[in-house]
This record gives structure tokens, C-alpha cells and sequence, in this order.
């Protein structure tokens, strides 16, 4: 079974993490939901609606992990931007050649950290420039280079949620998920 970590910061955008959080687990890949401070045992999201965590990110055998993802959101981005900790542990899952992954804001950090150079990367509009070492695509709801996946924001979730799963799982299960929650594709 594949194991991830999405990291949560006060103000995430509750629909990019949950969505993502929520298909990954119907695709069965083991999904911790850890706050990137100690000691909170729940994270309140940018419109208000707290979520549970499993744990801390100081918690996490992170050695047992095949992905870190990284959700959107204000001041949410700022501040998984601001952690250290974030920033060091998603530069060490990126060297180990692990999936990286972040949507809307949060791609900026992977940009602050490094983790862009030579790659492509899409954002929420407004954060291209902070895509530091990217090549920008901006026609596209979710981008994957090698082991680094970037997602537009809350309207791009289910795509970046079953881009995650092929990935981790299979083309295969992602369309059967797809069909299993009726996904339809733009009339």
C-alpha cells in the first residue's frame, strides 16, 4: 500500500486538501493528514472549517513515505512557506526521487525550496512568477514532471487528485474512481 502525507498549515483551502485526501483513500493509498506545528491536534482552514489531524509532521516516519502534498489556500501557502521544517522535508523527498506534489498557492514553496528548477510547474494565477526555476504553463489544470505534480487551485482538485493516483496506483484505478463518483468530463 502506498503511503502519503499531505501537510497542513492554519488557513489550507479545505476543498483542495479534502478532495485530494478523499480520492487517494478511495483509491486505498494510506493518506496521514499532519499539521506542520506541534501540538495541533486540529487545523482550522481559510473559511473556517477545522479539520482532525492524524498527527504532526514531526510524527511521520517520513523514510516509509512515497508523497508530500502540499494544499493551497491564505494564509495557509505563507505559512507551510515559512516552515523550515516543510521546506527541508519536501527538498529530501524530492532528492529520494518521491512525488512532490502542491495545488493553487502552494506550488510557490516548492519554488522557494528549489524543488522547480529545470521543470514544469503550473499555479493559481498571480503566483507564476514565484515558480522559481520553472518553465510556466498556465493552459493546463494540472502538470506533472517526473515526480513533481502542480495544480491550478480548488477547481483543478479532482484532476490533481486523480493525476495522484495514477501515479501512485494506477491509470487504471484513476478511471475507475473516476467512474465510481459519476466524474464528468465538460459537456
Amino acid at each position: 500500500m502506498k503511503k502519503v502525507v499531505m501537510l497542513f498549515a492554519e488557513g489550507f483551502e479545505e476543498v483542495e486538501a479534502l478532495m485530494t485526501v478523499d480520492l487517494l483513500r478511495r483509491a486505498e493509498v494510506e493518506v496521514t493528514m499532519a499539521s506542520v506545528e506541534d501540538g495541533m491536534e486540529q487545523v482550522m482552514g481559510s473559511h473556517g472549517i477545522g479539520i482532525t489531524m492524524d498527527g504532526n509532521m514531526n510524527e511521520v516516519n517520513w523514510e516509509q513515505q512515497d508523497a508530500v502534498i502540499l494544499p493551497g489556500g491564505m494564509p495557509g501557502t505563507l505559512h507551510l512557506g515559512d516552515s523550515e521544517a516543510v521546506c527541508e522535508m519536501v527538498k529530501k523527498m524530492n532528492a529520494e526521487g518521491k512525488i512532490v506534489a502542491a495545488i493553487c498557492a502552494a506550488p510557490s514553496v516548492l519554488g522557494a525550496c528549489g524543488v522547480l528548477e529545470g521543470k514544469r510547474a503550473t499555479s493559481y494565477p498571480g503566483f507564476e512568477e514565484k515558480l522559481t526555476g520553472a518553465t510556466v504553463v498556465t493552459d493546463q489544470p494540472v502538470v506533472a514532471d517526473g515526480n513533481v505534480i502542480t495544480s491550478r487551485g480548488l477547481g483543478t482538485s479532482m484532476e490533481f487528485g486523480f493525476k495522484l493516483i495514477e501515479l501512485l496506483v494506477s491509470k487504471e484505478k484513476a478511471e475507475e474512481i473516476r467512474q465510481q463518483i459519476i466524474f464528468m468530463y465538460s459537456l
